[in-house]
């Protein structure tokens, strides 16, 4: 029994044993974790030590960092020299510690960094806390800037979101912190902070929001600017002034919370405040933001402040601003472009309201202009020969399966083309564009200025196609101009804050589009649509040319026009492309046309449209040396009907071509061509065309041949794909399609 209890002793020792060596193993690598834990620490202490050290040693001097801008300032002025908004960073006056309030201070502290004046730059308790949010919320460290951190975040890094950028931040705190005092950080940081709307510092946003110095500011105000910090856009009193109220709000109750006001000093109510209207968040951001992007191309690249002189008219902006908002149907937008006849931007408008929306649509929206397009329709046809007088048929028509409608639904019959474009007959529209050419159609709007895509089946005389405002709005300031080219230009010039012209406006080189008299049969057309069509309501009491547009389902109301060379493009429409009850382009547009060019117009002279042309025939045909090249390069088809090539020359007596000799009754030659030569050939060009291309009445013929006038429609093309054209001496020439 002993040998029992001595073996069972010695069992029971042999299984304590393990245990021994298992609890002192667990202990072991504890101590060595906390010793190796410890170590490392230090070292990362030490690291960070000698890392704060070097940063606060190649840190800038306070005078330095006091004297940092960090952006561009730009003043952007009218074209009378009075300021319309400034834009880039406001930095204000800087306000030593001792001027600034210590309420602003106390609002600051309490909303930001609640521990400011007993954390060595990083907060411990806060970095914990979010830490702890990390672990058992959504993985994230948030809200773990202390005022320090976020001085270092804006004047030395940006706001990526990344470990490595905290990191630095952190670095850069605590070395601010050790070369900088409480007092001197918090200088710097009420003066640099971001308070919204280009504001940089307290005294910016003073004046910017309360228009005072930031030395005045009082409890209520330092509440709304120490609230902006978080959010500057989404609660800036400007733009939403509830949001603004209710942050400012929570600023006072930390305050109070904080013991750093009274609960009296907490009772004040912000909404009370008196708020500087802001001119920057008005229509006129519409110009700006349209304008000055174009200052990366006109000028070198700078960050000096510079003044930037434009071409928008106050008043006149104004004024297109309430007539947008004052006719602009119920849920639907608006937008406006006004022209001079230099292409300067007098007004423009891109919306209702920009704090709201600040698309543009006057520059950027692409929109059906509906009958407003047929300006182009009418235009190629007049090139081609038709007159306003020339009769035509509002009657039913199908055009490769497409049959438009008017409309009424109804048809006129017989009419001539003035009063078909004035009251906007598509089935006239279409004949026109079939005969004439869709490609034709589309050559002629690229060349007054459209540059989206143009559609070329037939239903795109209709306006099928999304065009910009602005750009058919430069398209009838062409007309305006007599048929030369107008380029929409808004910077008139440029200066720097010493007053040195760093750009300069150049007047484009305008190019002839159309023939004289084709702009003025143009006018004529458009003249009658206001003054009895369907423009009526764009009437001004003085002579006013434009065209209506309305696109199917009223989704778009058009109206652009002219008047005293001013030249007007309004556009109304939902921005959900849906349909607007009772929208359409003879009513809205034109009616917001006509408010604002009555006060656009009022200071300048009448101006009679010239309609009329007073001059020999040949002188109003179009140029065609001018547009399709060398006379010499021409098909022609004589008066016997026979093909005449390009630079053909009379045999010799080898029957070998001849050079060239003078044309007959041309500058420096006294020969009469007969229209039969010497050798019996018929000659390449008749009498009459010479007389017209010459500008010379050539001797009376001897026998004069009348010859009919073909149909260049029943002709075969040319080589070279050169159309055929009828001419009015009876000939016929082959000519180059007119360049796109």
């Amino acid at each position: 029994m002993a040998q029992r209890r001595g073996g069972g002793g010695n069992r029971k020792g042999k299984g304590r044993k393990p245990q021994a060596k298992q609890g002192s193993g667990f202990w072991k690598w504890t101590r060595r974790l906390v010793g190796w834990g410890a170590v490392l620490a230090g070292l990362g202490a030490l690291f960070l030590g000698i890392a704060v050290l070097f940063a606060a040693k190649e840190l800038p001097s306070f005078s330095q960092l006091k004297a940092t801008q960090n952006a561009q300032t730009i003043v952007v002025r009218a074209r009378d020299g009075t300021e319309i908004v400034e834009l880039g960073p406001s930095y204000g006056k800087w306000l030593d510690s001792s001027e600034i309030p210590q309420v602003m201070k106390d609002a600051m502290i309490s909303v930001e960094d609640r521990r400011f004046y007993s954390h060595p730059g990083v907060d411990p308790y806060g970095l914990a806390r979010a830490l702890y949010v990390a672990m058992t919320g959504d993985k994230r460290i948030a809200a773990t800037s202390t005022i320090t951190q976020q001085l270092a975040r804006n004047i030395f890094l940006n706001s990526n979101r990344s470990l490595d950028r905290k990191m630095r931040e952190g670095v850069l705190a605590l070395a601010l912190e050790a070369k900088f005092s409480k007092q001197q950080i918090l200088e710097l940081y009420l003066n640099k902070v971001y308070f919204g709307g280009g504001a940089y510092g307290i005294d910016s946003a003073s004046r910017k929001f309360f228009s005072h110095p930031g030395t005045e500011l009082n409890t209520a105000e330092a509440a709304i600017i120490a609230g902006l910090v978080k959010a500057p856009s989404r609660y800036s009193p400007t733009a939403d002034v509830d949001a603004a109220v209710d942050r400012a709000q929570v600023v006072l109750r930390l305050m109070r919370e904080q013991g750093r006001i009274s609960a009296a000093q907490a009772s004040v109510d912000p909404s009370a405040v008196k708020l500087k209207k802001d001119a920057s968040q008005n229509s006129v951001r519409y110009f700006t933001d349209w304008a000055l992007p174009q200052l990366d191309v006109l000028l070198p690249e700078t960050f000096e402040p510079i003044e930037v002189w434009t071409t928008l008219d106050v008043g006149m902006q104004r004024a297109a601003t309430a007539a947008v908002k004052a006719n602009a149907p119920k849920g639907a937008q608006g937008a406006l472009v006004s022209l001079d006849r230099d292409g300067a931007v007098l007004a423009l408008v891109g919306g209702t309201d920009y704090v709201k929306t600040s698309f543009n649509r006057a520059t950027s929206a692409q929109r059906q202009p509906g009958s407003a397009w047929k300006l182009f329709v009418y235009l190629a046809a007049l090139e081609a020969g038709y007159k306003p007088d020339d009769r035509v048929v509002d009657g039913p028509v199908t055009i490769k399966g497409w049959s438009p409608k008017n409309s009424g639904g109804g048809y006129a019959g017989e009419m001539n083309v003035r009063s078909a474009f004035a009251y906007s007959k598509n089935t006239v529209a279409a004949q026109l564009g079939n005969e004439v050419g869709f490609d034709n159609v589309a050559a002629m709007a690229r060349r007054f200025g459209i540059t989206t895509d143009i559609s070329t089946y037939p239903a795109m005389v209709l306006g099928s196609s999304t065009v910009r405002l602005i750009d058919m709005t430069r398209a009838f300031a062409g007309i305006s101009a007599g048929g030369k080219s107008v380029e929409p230009y808004g910077i008139v010039k440029v200066t720097t804050a010493s007053g040195r012209t760093v750009y300069e406006h150049e007047p484009e080189r305008q190019v002839k589009l159309v023939a004289d008299y084709i702009a003025m049969e143009m006018t004529d057309l458009l003249q009658t649509a206001v003054a009895t069509g369907t423009g009526r309501a764009a009437q001004i009491g003085r002579p006013v040319a434009g065209k209506t547009g309305t696109t199917s389902s009223n989704k778009d109301g058009y109206f652009v026009g002219f008047s005293s060379g001013i030249t007007t493009g309004v556009w109304m429409g939902r921005d959900d492309n849906r349909a607007v009850g009772g929208l359409s382009g003879g009513r809205a547009p034109a009616q917001a046309f006509a408010a604002y060019m009555r006060y656009a117009v009022k200071d300048r002279p009448v101006e009679e449209f010239e309609t009329d042309v007073e001059l020999p025939e040949w002188q109003t045909e179009p140029d065609d040396e001018f547009y399709f090249g060398d006379p010499d390069e021409y098909y022609y088809i004589d008066e016997q009907g026979n093909l005449v090539e390009p630079g053909r020359r009379a045999p010799d007596d080898n029957g070998n071509a001849s050079p060239a000799v003078p044309t007959p009754g041309a500058p420096g030659s006294t020969q009469r061509r007969p229209d039969v030569g010497e050798d019996g050939a018929p000659q390449a060009a008749g009498d009459d065309f010479l007389e017209r291309a010459t500008g010379r009445r050539l001797p009376a013929s001897p026998s004069p041949r009348p010859a009919p006038r073909p149909n260049p429609s029943a002709l075969e093309p040319a080589p070279g794909g050169r159309e055929p054209v009828s001419r009015p001496d009876g000939s016929v020439t082959y000519r180059s399609p007119a360049p796109q």
